[in-house]
């Protein structure tokens, strides 16, 4: 049988994984996690009959409609091992909640909720992307090959209203005033944008189920059941019912039923940080009665894990961040595990002594000692993006695979997926679909091929889940022409350490100067060619000539 170059690429790197994972089993940490973020509309789509659920309508201005990317095309993806060649550990997929039916014009022409945001119904599956089955299906398959499951949750705003789509009650949502950012209150009780209703979260009233939704769950011979598990909830908590804790209870069933590891929360600087807290507290339990429940399912002994977008929080901000008028919050404090660094996007035009040693100093010893962040270099909602038209996608992957701190690969980041599309306005230039053509076809673009991208970014990613010490690890710097440094990590009975060089010369095989890391007789590993060497003399060579080395034991 002929296999396809992507099919020839993924067979070797999956076998790279596997042969890693064949040797012992390697720790975990979320501080060195390898993030996959999808926006499951845009990702693959292995079932057309879904692809309009609810008379929905091909009537979007360019990328703004729903486009067939469906949770079966994700468990697809995992199962063919996609994201374990990539090295992938955990994948971040937007929210699956039931969205309006209907679409809206923000200014920009007509659009659906195909990215997750525009919440209808928090307990039910979109129709667009498939089953509760399925979501089932992919969370165990995730598990299955030792990748967790990051959840997209929303407690600010429901979904837009339209002509199909109501406002909710008034007693659950504010429809004005639009923020206007200046301190804590203009930024959190009000609307972010024009017509995107704002839950209550800071009220404690007693509210009714919405009527519309009670009698969508009476539709769907569900409305028992759904009030049944309500009461229980309240009854075992002893919450008011009011707004926040209906939503509270609607996200960790999603833990509890499925068996989600985390949660990464939208727009957190927009609710009270008490309220993130309380999330947090019902998520915790929510876990660990589902670990109970399906002890052959769980990965291990993790707590759940939880990392907020708090929009332009950047790691120099440390614990806290501003929110104008001279308010500012510590949602560590409010038992996030990490924090989305927004500033790396601009950090990466530095060079990687800079960015390096500026993080590590920041997460070990520094303001965020104990804490982490999650690194990225583009995403749905960013504007601007490092590389937008892909003319650096090597970089991009040394630069983002090997800073300290987590990291969170944008789907297609590693096909070098354009993120500039003429046609689209704002953000849906930044969310086309996945470039497989591309991929599958090899092709060449701006002096370099997809697949040979493809293959970088596969080597970085799995040398970070085979050596925590690359993200969670302690940075130094050992030489700076040709630049070497080591990353060691002792913490908790796990001990490990690299060591890196790049910008190499091509033109002859480097021997690289380990300054004692490595012991003289110990054979080492290059991740990056496969090759093993013995060190001595404190080096080792390799007879390769890549620019870029990646040394750690076997």
């Amino acid at each position: 049988m002929k296999l396809t170059t992507l099919a020839f690429s993924l067979t070797l790197a999956t076998a790279s994984a596997a042969a890693l994972a064949a040797e012992k089993p390697k720790p975990f940490l979320w501080e060195n996690a390898t993030v996959y973020f999808l926006l499951t509309d845009r990702f693959s789509n292995a079932f057309t009959g879904n692809d309009l659920a609810y008379d929905r309508q091909k009537d979007a201005a360019p990328l703004r409609g729903y486009m067939g990317g469906d949770l079966a095309g994700v468990i697809n993806k995992i199962n063919d091992g996609y994201f374990d060649s990539l090295g992938v550990n955990a994948i971040w997929i937007t929210p699956p909640v039931e969205q309006i039916h209907g679409g809206t014009d923000e200014g920009t022409g007509k659009s659906y909720g195909f990215h997750g945001y525009w919440a209808s119904d928090f307990t039910a599956v979109d129709a667009n992307l498939g089953t509760e089955n399925d979501f089932r299906n992919l969370v165990d398959a995730a598990h299955a090959r030792g990748i967790r499951v990051l959840l997209d949750v929303v407690m600010n705003h429901t979904g837009p209203v339209t002509e199909i789509d109501p406002v909710w009650p008034k007693d659950w949502v504010r429809t004005a005033p639009q923020c206007t950012y200046k301190d804590a209150r203009t930024t959190i009780e009000c609307t972010l944008v024009k017509n995107l209703p704002d839950f209550l979260t800071e009220s404690d009233e007693p509210v009714e189920l919405p009527e519309r939704l009670m009698a969508k769950w009476q539709q769907e011979g569900r409305f028992e059941q759904e009030v049944k598990s309500l009461n229980e909830f309240f009854a075992r908590t002893g919450y008011p019912r009011a707004p926040r804790y209906y939503l509270i209870k609607w996200h960790t069933d999603w833990i509890r039923k499925y068996g989600v590891d985390g949660f990464r929360a939208d727009t957190v600087k927009h609710v009270e940080a008490k309220v993130w807290k309380e999330l947090q507290k019902e998520a915790a339990i929510a876990f660990e009665d589902w670990k109970k429940a399906n002890p052959e399912k769980k990965l291990g002994d993790d707590k759940f894990y939880t990392t907020a977008e708090v929009y332009n929080y950047k790691i120099s901000d440390g614990l806290y961040h501003d929110l104008g008028g001279g308010q500012s919050v510590n949602y560590y404090q409010a038992n996030f595990n990490s924090m989305i660094n927004f500033a790396l996007v601009k950090d990466a035009e530095q060079d990687y002594e800079k960015i390096f040693s500026s993080y590590s100093n920041a997460l070990h010893g520094g303001r965020l000692n104990g804490y982490s962040v999650l690194n990225y270099l583009d995403s749905h909602d960013d504007g601007a993006p490092f590389d937008p038209s892909r003319k650096k996608p090597f970089e991009s992957a040394t630069k983002l695979l090997l800073t300290p701190g987590a990291v969170q690969i944008y789907y297609g980041d590693e096909t070098a997926r354009k993120l500039d599309i003429a046609q689209a306005t704002g953000d849906a230039k930044l969310r086309s679909f996945m470039n497989w053509n591309e991929l599958e076809q090899n092709v060449a673009r701006d002096g370099y091929k997809i697949a040979e991208v493809r293959a970088h970014w596969a080597k970085l990613g799995l040398f970070r889940k085979a050596h925590v010490a690359v993200g969670a690890g302690v940075h130094q710097q050992l030489q700076a022409k040709p630049y070497v440094f080591k990353r060691t990590y002792d913490k908790d009975g796990v001990r490990d350490k690299v060591v890196v060089a790049l910008d190499l010369p091509t033109d002859k095989a480097s021997s690289i100067k380990l300054h004692g890391v490595f012991a003289n007789g110990q054979r080492v590993k290059d991740y990056y060619s496969g090759k093993t060497a013995v060190v001595r003399g404190d080096s080792v060579n390799f007879g390769t000539r890549n620019a870029l080395v990646l040394i750690g034991q076997e």
